[in-house]
């Protein structure tokens, strides 16, 4: 795997945790600044969003599928002496990549439990 091929996958994975963000900002977004003290009527304008909500989940679902196909479907392409070659590298890619993918699927589920977390 070359270098410019690892970079890809990173990119893949950083690319969807920042969709699951825009998917989640309608939602999560409020939670969190009336969390840290920040209040205000122009909180309840971050709502406006929801629309848009459905195109951020299906960009953020195509970049967790095209890091799963870089982890898993695609051959590794990498010379020997190069970081990516050691299977620990590869291991910890994938560790970090199902870590991630939790936190991005629970911040695009939010609205369907955060009702059990408000109340």
């Amino acid at each position: 795997m070359s270098e410019a091929q690892s970079q890809t996958g990173q990119r893949s994975l950083i690319a969807a945790m920042l969709a699951s963000v825009g998917a989640s900002l309608c939602c999560v977004g409020p939670l969190v600044l009336l969390s840290l003290g920040i209040g205000g009527s122009w909180i309840s304008t971050l709502t406006a969003l929801e629309p848009i909500r459905p195109v951020f989940i299906v960009i953020t679902l195509v970049f967790i599928f095209l890091a799963f196909r870089k982890l898993y479907l695609l051959p590794v392409a990498c010379e020997s002496d190069k970081p990516c070659a050691r299977p620990e590298t590869r291991r910890n890619q994938r560790i970090l990549f199902w870590l991630f993918s939790t936190l991005i699927v629970a911040l695009l589920s939010f609205p369907y439990y955060a009702e059990y977390l408000i109340d």
